[in-house]
């Protein structure tokens, strides 16, 4: 069995090592704060990332997916209609899931 000394140390090493890991993200992103480009990002990148989401997940869809195309439908109208995510998330999901599993099924 390990002497406490060597117990100690790991115990040490370890908790180095883990503050460490959470802190740097905050120590590299302190001199951005005041950076133009964040603010600009963070108007940006939200439509930016749901549009290529929104290609990575049609790109395999093939040519005649009903279903997927009536679903996308549904997310977008539920989504202008209610402003609520979750609803259209939700929404869009199930349309999907009942057309895919009960209209489209070939």
């Amino acid at each position: 069995m390990p002497d406490a000394a060597y117990l100690t140390s790991v115990v040490a090493i370890a908790a180095a090592v883990t503050w460490t890991l959470r802190a740097l993200p905050f120590a590299l992103l302190a001199p951005l704060r005041a950076s133009k480009v964040v603010p600009y990002l963070a108007a940006s990148m939200p439509a930016g990332v749901m549009a290529i989401l929104v290609i990575h997940t049609l790109r395999d869809v093939p040519p005649y997916g009903a279903a997927v195309g009536i679903a996308l439908a549904a997310t977008v109208a539920l989504h202008v209609w209610r402003r609520n995510v979750v609803l259209s998330i939700a929404g869009g999901t199930a349309v999907h899931v009942v057309l895919a599993s009960l209209v489209f099924t070939g």
